[in-house]
C-alpha cells in the first residue's frame, strides 16, 4: 500500500483544515496516510518510507512560518530526490507560503512535484463544499503521480 505524509503548520486551524481534506483525498486513493503537524517530525529518520510528501503552511505577512523554514532544512536532509511532493497552504489576503514550499522541494530538494502548482486556498473558502472539493482533487491529482 503506497504511504502519504501530510505534515503541516497551522496557526488560527485553517491549513490543519484543509490538511484534513487532503488527508480525504490520498485515502480515496488507497493510501494510508500519516497526517501530523511538522513539529512532531525530529529527523530525517522521520521522514523515510512515503510515497508522496504534502507539506502546508499558512501565508503569515508574505512568507511562510519560521518553523516550517526550518523544517524544510530537516527535509532536504532526508534525501528525497525524485520524490512526489506538493504544498498547500491557507491566507487571508495574499498567499506566497505554499509556491514557497513547492519551489523548495523542486529545486532544492529535486523532488518531483506536482505540475499543478501548490494548493492555496482563502480562509473563508474552507467552510463550503468548495473547500473540501479542492483539497480532495488536489490530493487525488498528487495520489496519481505515485508510481506514474
Amino acid at each position: 500500500m503506497a504511504k502519504a505524509l501530510i505534515a503541516y503548520v497551522s496557526v488560527d486551524g485553517h491549513t490543519k483544515q484543509l490538511a484534513d481534506f487532503i488527508a480525504e483525498g490520498v485515502r480515496m486513493k488507497g493510501f494510508e496516510v500519516n497526517l501530523t503537524k511538522i513539529s512532531g517530525l525530529k529527523t530525517a529518520e522521520d521522514l523515510q518510507g512515503y510515497d508522496a510528501y504534502f507539506l502546508g503552511c499558512p501565508t503569515y505577512h508574505r512568507d511562510m512560518t519560521q518553523n516550517m523554514k526550518t523544517f524544510l532544512f530537516l527535509l532536504k536532509k532526508a534525501g528525497l530526490e525524485g520524490k512526489v511532493g506538493a504544498a498547500f497552504g491557507t491566507y487571508t489576503h495574499e498567499g506566497n507560503a505554499p509556491q514557497m514550499i513547492l519551489d523548495t522541494m523542486e529545486h532544492v530538494m529535486k523532488m518531483n512535484v506536482t505540475t499543478l502548482g501548490a494548493l492555496n486556498l482563502m480562509e473563508h473558502l474552507l467552510d463550503n463544499n468548495e473547500g473540501m472539493k479542492a483539497g480532495h482533487d488536489y490530493a487525488k491529482a498528487v495520489a496519481e503521480m505515485v508510481d506514474a
